[in-house]
C-alpha cells in the first residue's frame, strides 16, 4: 500500500482503539483503509464523526438503512477504495 504522505498521522503511536485495530488489519494483509490513521490521529473529532454516520446511515429516511449501505459500498467500489 502508498504512503499517505501524512507521516505524522500515518506514524501516531497514541493508544486508543484505532491503533489496535491498525495493527490487527496490518497483521491481516497489507490492505486496509488507511483513513483508520486519521482516526487514530484525532480519535476524538472521530467520536463526532461516527456519532454522525451512524445518524445519516441509519436514522429513518427515505431510503432503507441497507440501501445507503449499498449505496456507499458501490461508491467505495467505483472510487477503489475497500469498504
Amino acid at each position: 500500500m502508498e504512503p499517505m504522505f501524512l507521516p505524522d498521522v500515518e506514524d501516531t503511536r497514541a493508544p486508543s482503539p484505532y491503533l489496535d485495530a491498525i495493527r490487527a488489519m496490518k497483521t491481516a494483509g497489507p490492505e486496509y483503509p488507511q483513513i483508520w490513521h486519521m482516526f487514530a490521529f484525532l480519535p476524538r473529532a472521530t467520536e463526532h464523526l461516527a456519532r454522525f454516520t451512524q445518524e445519516i446511515m441509519r436514522e429513518a429516511a427515505p431510503l432503507s438503512p441497507g440501501l445507503r449501505e449499498l449505496i456507499a459500498a458501490y461508491t467505495s467500489h467505483e472510487n477503489q477504495c475497500p469498504f
